[in-house]
């Protein structure tokens, strides 16, 4: 893994982002920058490479399903882990078409996010 690993946590919720983001702080190799809603993550998005997406489902603007339809309309191509309380099976199914790596269920939890990582070689 190179020096830093950028991570782009996307949530509505600054609680849920601030969580996210103190457990990449925990791991000196990541740089994690924040979005509000899809719409913000998606101008980062544009702007620069990011290694992993870390998204929420429900949020204004623009909702987590829109920003994966963008990133696969716009091959923007980018680990992806859903972070969210929609928890039910046709919605797994449908992010999962997204291609992306898992879903973790909020409250979030560190043991789980590290597993998943892991999985990947992301940590």
């Amino acid at each position: 893994m190179s020096s830093t690993f950028p991570v782009l946590v996307c949530d509505d919720s600054l609680i849920a982002r601030k969580q996210v983001a103190r457990y990449f702080k925990n791991h000196n190799d990541f740089v994690v920058s924040q979005a509000q809603n899809g719409q913000e993550a998606l101008d980062l998005l544009r702007q620069q490479e990011f290694g992993l997406l870390c998204l929420d489902l429900t949020m204004p603007v623009m909702d987590g399903l829109g920003v994966l339809a963008n990133l696969k309309a716009e091959k923007i191509h980018l680990h992806t882990i859903i972070i969210s309380a929609d928890i039910q099976p046709e919605m797994k199914q449908r992010v999962a078409e997204f291609g992306v790596l898992g879903f973790i269920e909020k409250p979030f939890k560190d043991e789980a996010f590290s597993s998943l990582l892991h999985k990947f070689g992301i940590r």
